[in-house]
């Protein structure tokens, strides 16, 4: 039987993130016991790391064990992918143009930001908790940035960012009430976006190494759009594997397959 082995994160959800990379399986098939929740502690003194014990579930080892012991002298079967897989794929990967005729939009840049913090100040109101608000607006790319902090910010990431997600769409339809062009908008907090990312990507390359090993295809948990295109972009350009996403919203996810 494998030792469980210790991971530490900001967040518990992270911290079962990072341990997800490091033994290159998605979350069901970890087995896990949550050692400390964690502290964001008090004006920055006080923080405590999340901190989990993991190991792959016993199934899973013996699984691949007997796997290895047989000799594999060609690939998994290939998924076929038909041309609304490639679109879905497609649109995920890459990002959304915008016509060179089109003329440039104007924007309220005063109205937008006040629109978007006056909804955040009620709903952070609601939830009695102190938050502060950073919001920019980005023109050129037609980007509304909104970094939020204060002293809980864990309980506003929420499971894999889902809690952060759920501002983020709120937010976005309060500003593009009555817009002709699309405001995109970025809701971030202690630079969890970028730390999701770096996970993200290197779990993908870790999933890519087991799918050359094994030949066998991997299926990763449910993901939104975003963290789809994060992998799908990790891999693009790998020699051995393949991606494709499966499903219906919210339980679309990423499959990774070896290439013929």
């Amino acid at each position: 039987m494998s030792e469980y082995k210790e991971y530490a994160a900001k967040t518990v959800s992270e911290a079962i993130t990072e341990a997800c990379a490091q033994l290159s399986v998605t979350s069901d098939r970890l087995d896990y016991q949550v050692v400390s929740e964690g502290s964001t502690g008090f004006l920055g003194m006080g923080i405590k790391p999340a901190i989990i014990k993991a190991r792959i579930k016993e199934e899973e080892v013996k699984a691949e064990n007997s796997f290895e012991e047989k000799e594999v002298s060609a690939p998994s079967e290939p998924v076929a992918v038909n041309e609304e897989t490639l679109e879905n794929k497609e649109s995920e990967v890459s990002n959304e143009t915008v016509s060179e005729d089109k003329a440039p939009a104007s924007f309220d840049e005063e109205a937008i930001v006040s629109a978007a913090r006056v909804f955040l100040d009620d709903v952070f109101k609601a939830m009695e908790m102190p938050v502060e608000l950073d919001i920019t607006f980005d023109k050129e790319n037609i980007v509304l940035n909104i970094d939020l902090k204060g002293a809980d910010m864990g309980v506003l990431i929420g499971k894999r960012g889902q809690t952060l997600d759920s501002l983020q769409y709120l937010v976005s339809l309060v500003v593009n009430r009555n817009q002709e062009d699309y405001i995109h908008v970025k809701v971030d907090t202690e630079n969890y976006r970028q730390r999701r990312k770096a996970t993200l990507e290197n779990l993908a390359k870790n999933i890519a190494y087991k799918v050359r090993k094994t030949r066998r295809n991997v299926s990763l948990e449910p993901m939104n759009p975003y963290e789809r295109r994060i992998i799908h972009s990790a891999l693009q350009n790998d020699r051995y594997v393949t991606t494709h996403s499966e499903g219906e919203e919210p339980y679309r996810r990423v499959v990774v397959t070896l290439k013929k």
